[in-house]
């Protein structure tokens, strides 16, 4: 069963901290760079579980990150496969970090926070998308443009 803990950011990075490779999920606030609030989902004391979000956009697939790459952002520890891809995220993170803090795109379309699989996931005009499962990815995939609509207005109501 997943919780979500609302904290400030400072709370929430020491909560993060204390918990590291615990192997609880830790759902932590932060204020993103357009002042509105932004869930980041966090497996195993890691953003994306771990995996490099640039890969998914150079490489065409997840690729797990090493922990001598590592940054913070939005609160959360994120990994990357190279140093190259670590300063190509810091650069520009809103464009390489998933979609809805990594949290599943179809369940925020029906209004509900779902942990997203790193290995489940697709690239949509530029950004990307995880899902919780298979199944849930072709409910998402059969009509794309409708959930991304659903979930661009139920996302905030999710991070209030």
């Amino acid at each position: 069963m997943l919780a979500q803990l609302q904290f400030p950011l400072a709370a929430a990075a020491m909560l993060a901290a204390a918990l590291a490779g615990s192997g609880f999920a830790l759902f932590a606030l932060a204020p993103s760079a357009l002042a509105a609030e932004q869930v980041v989902y966090i497996q195993g004391g890691l953003a994306l579980g771990g995996y490099d979000p640039v890969s998914y956009h150079t490489d065409g697939k997840p690729t797990r990150g090493q922990p001598e790459f590592e940054t913070e952002w939005m609160g959360a520890r994120w990994r990357f496969a190279s140093a190259e891809h670590m300063t190509t995220f810091r650069s520009d993170p809103e464009r390489y970090a998933p979609a809805y803090g990594g949290y599943c795109a179809y369940a925020v379309s029906q209004g509900s926070l779902q942990p997203g699989d790193p290995k489940i996931w697709r690239i949509v005009d530029d950004k990307l998308y995880l899902n919780l499962s298979p199944s849930t990815q072709s409910k998402w995939e059969a009509d794309i443009p409708g959930s991304l609509a659903r979930a661009e207005q139920k996302w905030p109501e999710l991070t209030e």
